[in-house]
């Protein structure tokens, strides 16, 4: 039985992060780190992450089509899916995009895009793999307490969510075609749920993060939608998203490149990490794209083109 309620929603932290908290601006390399390439140690473009209670990292490692593992502190990672050459084989992925654990069947969901599926991996040494969605373009996945899972599927401009079993899916978010209207998405890649089954959108070719509530038929911008830019009003080609417990929305804003933080009802956002140019220092990304607090409310990033996942350590905020 699946418990109703859990600590957090997915990829979110389970502390309360504070309104003014800040993180280290120099991130440390927990995946990958020793350039492009497809040794053990190494990444090729990743794109999507899955943080996991003791901090395990699993990365969609996308031109090596596979899903890496990375304990914590470990200098390299284990193949846990595909790793077989790119394919459409059973025990083959074709540029996967994002992951994530289901706990409850000790598995990973996994948006293995170039083949037009979601499929299931058993996360420790099984062999019945599965695909349980066809026909879809998926970009970017999550779940929610009671086991459904949301798809961005960025070919048909929608989110769709899957409760156990189902194959059909219901549109929670777009399905009104490509446009830049409220009950519309362009290229939809991350998606986020909170507690209240609110579904938050990373509306990739609109610029801006949408928040669609359970029911609606058309969402609200939360981040960004003031057209493509570099000032702090705007996004540009936004990638991961999180939000905590208060509302506040975190963008990977791909194009600028840099992560911010957008508080519930603002206008413009503030940067928090990044925000130094494109590079490959510590305090820099050249695409970022996933993005996961950890249970502590420390930040990771997918720095794609560095070929390396980042953490910044979440600083001790004095309350006076």
């Amino acid at each position: 039985m699946r418990n109703s309620f859990q600590l957090a929603p997915l990829r979110a932290s389970s502390i309360d992060i504070h309104p003014n908290a800040k993180w280290a601006q120099n991130g440390v390399t927990v995946a990958g780190g020793s350039g492009q390439g497809h040794g053990l140690n190494q990444l090729d473009f990743p794109c999507g992450l899955y943080v996991d209670d003791d901090q395990t990292i699993y990365v969609a490692d996308n031109n090596n089509h596979r899903i890496v593992e990375w304990k914590y502190g470990a200098s390299s990672g284990q193949v846990v899916a595909g790793g077989r050459g790119y394919g459409n084989a059973v025990h083959q992925l074709c540029n996967p995009e994002d992951v994530i654990v289901d706990k409850e069947r000790d598995s990973l969901i996994i948006c293995d895009s170039q083949n037009g599926r979601v499929v299931r991996w058993p996360r420790r040494n099984g062999i019945s793999r599965e695909t349980i969605i066809s026909n879809i373009f998926c970009r970017g996945l999550t779940m929610d307490e009671n086991g459904s899972f949301y798809v961005a599927d960025a070919g048909k401009h929608e989110v769709r969510r899957y409760r156990i079993d189902d194959t059909e899916g219901t549109v929670v978010a777009g399905g009104n075609g490509q446009g830049n209207r409220l009950d519309q998405l362009d290229s939809p890649l991350h998606v986020f749920v909170d507690r209240h089954h609110s579904v938050y959108v990373s509306d990739n070719g609109n610029h801006r993060v949408m928040e669609w509530e359970e029911g609606a038929q058309q969402g609200i911008v939360v981040a960004g939608g003031q057209g493509e830019g570099n000032s702090l009003k705007q996004l540009s080609r936004l990638q991961g998203i999180v939000v905590d417990q208060l509302g506040t929305v975190y963008v990977a804003d791909c194009v600028n490149p840099q992560i911010t933080r957008w508080p519930k009802g603002a206008k413009q956002g503030s940067v928090i990490a990044g925000g130094n140019g494109q590079g490959g220092l510590s305090n820099q990304f050249y695409s970022p794209m996933g993005l996961s607090f950890d249970r502590h409310g420390n930040l990771y990033v997918v720095d794609s083109w560095n070929h390396r996942v980042q953490k910044f350590n979440i600083e001790q905020t004095k309350i006076k």
